[in-house]
């Protein structure tokens, strides 16, 4: 699913709200995550999973066309965490 096929989902189940208002709402949480991501801080969402971000040390690594080393700087990813809620749903549990 891509975010406009999210919003379109939530405006069709949502007749009240202008599609307009849903998209903003949409934004507005994924920019938040986002921000709270790019803060270092933890974004957890009760049943569905928690995000976070961990840092991954700089190493050697190596071009796989030419094989010669290469040194891979140290950098921050994204962490993300199903929650048990989620997990049991995919595995037929819920």
């Amino acid at each position: 699913m891509i975010r406009s096929e999210l919003i379109q989902i939530i405006a069709d189940e949502n007749p009240h709200l202008y599609q307009r208002d849903v998209e903003r709402i949409v934004n507005t949480v994924f920019n938040e995550i986002t921000e709270a991501l790019a803060k270092g801080d933890r974004v957890e969402l009760r049943g569905f999973g928690a995000f976070s971000v961990k840092s991954r040390d700089a190493r050697m690594g190596r071009n796989p066309r030419t094989g010669e080393p290469v040194k891979v700087e140290s950098k921050s990813v994204p962490f993300f965490k199903t929650g048990k809620l989620l997990r049991d749903r995919l595995n037929g549990r819920a």
